[in-house]
């Protein structure tokens, strides 16, 4: 049951699903299946984003999470994640929504919750940022992963005022995220790098052409942001993923450790799509057991290591060629 509350905060919070579609967002390029596919994403974050912020009970949020269908639920629990986040903040919220939530079973899904909290970043002062990570102490991946939140503030800016952060290229001010404001830009990069596959509806040479009109220092990261959702959300096909290989040229390393981070995500999941193994065994060179293994044989504490260590080893398998 929704809540007058709730449905006040819906009405100022939530787009609507046109409002998130290529065309309601003036993105560039015909509507195809590819499109199809990759706006049914950020719908479904919102609709996620609707049952938690008009809510009165947790458990009816999670029932409904739970009817959609696997391939999209991780993106659902991305929205109700934003809400719960948005929620918990607020003044007079007093709740603990979201660590409930991801410590229950949303925590298959955490990638894309943290990615989630992010969105709500996007929407909230950042004197509130200080209260929107959950303690989520003893479950994995925390709190290396909570560097995806200020990921999906970055995919938020992009995708919502592209303008600004795309054509524009402006960069958001630095923020210690766990103490480390040096390297906020640098996530934030890798959510645009993503939104920049969303935006130009998975279409190969207009998104390398998109990559290439930035600075050449924030393009590795931007390729890393690339590779994950091309991975995680699809939308290209064999011949368009071997093209966004060869596009991603120098930095072929950063477009393969997003990919295997998406592999990843989509394993702990528990629901690996056959478009998500085929564009890991493209972008990586490995099969799905491989991807996971690398991921979990590199895996450190510090973000940046996790990725620098999965980019090492794409580029000492070049250099053994």
């Amino acid at each position: 049951m929704s809540t007058l509350l709730g449905s006040l905060r819906r009405l100022v919070l939530a787009p609507s699903l046109e409002a998130v579609s290529f065309a309601g967002r003036g993105f560039p390029g015909a509507p195809s299946a590819a499109t199809a596919r990759l706006e049914a994403i950020p719908q479904a974050v919102v609709c996620g984003f609707e049952w938690g912020i008009d809510a009165r009970d947790q458990w009816e949020v999670e029932r409904r999470l739970a009817l959609v269908d696997p391939e999209q639920r991780g993106f659902a629990y991305e929205g109700a994640t934003m809400a719960f986040t948005v929620r918990d903040v607020m003044p007079g919220g007093g709740a603990h929504r979201t660590r409930d939530l991801l410590l229950g079973p949303g925590q298959p899904h955490i990638f894309l919750a943290y990615i989630g909290i992010g969105f709500a970043m996007a929407r909230l002062p950042r004197p509130l940022w200080k209260k929107v990570l959950p303690d989520l102490s003893g479950t994995p991946y925390h709190p290396t992963m909570s560097w995806l939140a200020v990921d999906g503030y970055g995919f938020d800016l992009a995708y919502f005022h592209t303008r600004t952060w795309v054509e524009g290229q402006r960069q958001p001010d630095p923020y210690p995220w766990l103490g480390d404001a040096g390297y906020f830009t640098r996530a934030a990069d890798q959510g645009v790098g993503r939104a920049l596959w969303f935006i130009h509806g998975g279409r190969v040479a207009d998104v390398s052409a998109a990559v290439r009109a930035f600075a050449s220092h924030r393009q590795p990261d931007l390729w890393s942001g690339v590779g994950l959702a091309a991975t995680f959300a699809g939308g290209c096909d064999g011949d368009g993923l071997d093209a966004l290989r060869e596009e991603a040229g120098e930095h072929r390393a950063h477009l393969a450790q997003g990919s295997v981070f998406a592999v990843k995500a989509r394993h702990y999941a528990g629901f690996l799509p056959a478009h998500s193994e085929a564009a890991g065994a493209v972008l990586t060179g490995l099969s799905v057991a491989d991807t996971v293994a690398l991921a979990d044989s590199t895996a450190d504490e510090q973000y940046e290591v996790w990725r620098d260590r999965i980019r090492a080893h794409f580029a000492t398998e070049k250099a053994g060629r």
